[in-house]
């Protein structure tokens, strides 16, 4: 009998230290409601395929870091946060106990120190081709008018509360750039940095399905029909002297956007200088790999219920939808401008790809042309500014940066 009891209360103890019991406590639904939200994040990325790279791994994070007990979830979001927690002077807010730092602690201090998003750009960077910009330099039009919605959002943010830092984290998300608007929320607001990221992800897998409308809504049949004619062949010195020359202009103009652009060009020019095809690979494949791995998971542990459940957050994530709407009708308009002064020669659907989404809306610009006419290929097009968008959104960061921190 006394063995039965010592083996009953064995039970309840683990029960009770169990995650389980938090369920059941104070607050503790709202971690169930977190995770069943990365369940739900999860079968987007796995089953529907959006942006899976990146939304799976924020995902898994979101569920580890909501699992009761298994200090997972980033406890700082500054680097005096980190020093301070792992020096032991943290004290954690829930339990009043003295926080130790876990794994995901150690992860995202590449996240706050500025690491992972200019290591991506490299690898975008490496993998990126700049020649349809190149041939067409029109294109530069049209990415930065794609950046409207960000600036626009920056005042409605403003003049909705928020404080001018967060105001320029929360409209960031406009340019449809993940790193990005990591990089910039970092700096500027990183206490909202998982409902940021989360919402900037989840807004360029839905391209998709939030650009067609507005596009349709903004074009006419006979403008979404424009055949475009080729583009011109672009030299290979060109193709070399392009990330030297734009790392130069834009750093000079504008040093605060040095280090994403300065990372994005250097990739390129690994990809294009012929003489550094190891090392361009490595950057495409192994380091992109390990880098969107570590800042996947650790972004998706910032969202810890009793930050990320929120009005807050409901607030912050139409806000984003509002910024990418802009910024698609302000590239689509521009794109109308540019078929008027061309005299019916550019197709206004390529404007949509302004925004920093590589390379999915330029294939939406792509099938929104074959709609209405099966002959036409504007992939090509598109990309040029697809491309500058993502140059734009990084030198609207730059701006960001340098008005605000």
């Amino acid at each position: 009998m006394e063995i039965l009891q010592g083996v009953w209360g064995a039970i309840v103890d683990i029960f009770q230290n169990s995650g389980y019991a938090y369920f059941f406590t104070e607050g503790g639904a709202l971690n169930l409601v977190m995770i069943l939200f990365s369940f739900l994040f999860l079968y987007l990325g796995i089953k529907k395929g959006f942006e899976p790279l990146l939304m799976i791994p924020i995902a898994f994070g979101m569920l580890l870091a909501n699992i009761p007990g298994a200090n997972l979830a980033v406890q700082y979001h500054d680097l005096q946060g980190f020093i301070d927690l792992v020096a032991g002077r943290m004290i954690n807010e829930t339990t009043g106990a003295v926080a130790t730092p876990g794994l995901m602690d150690f992860l995202y201090f590449g996240v706050k120190a500025g690491i992972y998003p200019p290591l991506i750009f490299l690898g975008i960077g490496s993998m990126t081709d700049f020649t349809p910009l190149i041939a067409n330099p029109k294109s530069f039009i049209l990415g930065a008018a794609a950046q409207f919605g960000i600036f626009i959002t920056y005042v409605g943010a403003t003049l909705a509360g928020f404080t001018p830092k967060e105001a320029g984290s929360i409209a960031i998300i406009g340019g449809a750039d993940g790193p990005t608007a990591i990089f910039v929320t970092t700096i500027l607001a990183p206490a909202l940095l998982g409902t940021i990221a989360v919402a900037a992800y989840s807004y360029m897998a839905l391209v998709p399905v939030i650009q067609p409308p507005i596009m349709r809504a903004l074009t006419t049949k006979k403008e979404r029909a424009v055949v475009m004619g080729n583009l011109r062949p672009v030299s290979k010195l060109e193709k070399i002297l392009f990330p030297i020359m734009v790392t130069v202009i834009v750093s000079l103009l504008l040093p605060d956007a040095a280090t994403l652009v300065g990372m994005l060009m250097f990739g390129n020019l690994l990809k294009e200088s012929g003489r550094t095809e190891r090392i361009a690979k490595a950057a495409q494949n192994e380091l992109m790999n390990i880098v969107t791995i570590m800042l996947g998971v650790s972004v998706g542990a910032t969202t810890s219920a009793q930050t990320f459940l929120t009005l807050q957050t409901g607030f912050i994530i139409g806000l984003g939808l509002f910024a990418f709407a802009i910024g698609t009708a302000s590239g689509v308009l521009f794109g109308k401008l540019m078929y008027v002064f061309t005299k019916g020669k550019v197709n206004p659907l390529i404007g949509s790809a302004g925004v920093s989404a590589v390379p999915m809306a330029a294939r939406v610009s792509q099938k929104e042309g074959q709609r209405e006419n099966p002959s036409n290929f504007l992939l090509m097009h598109a990309m040029g500014p697809n491309v500058s968008g993502v140059i734009g959104s990084a030198v609207a960061a730059g701006v960001l940066l340098t008005l605000l921190r």
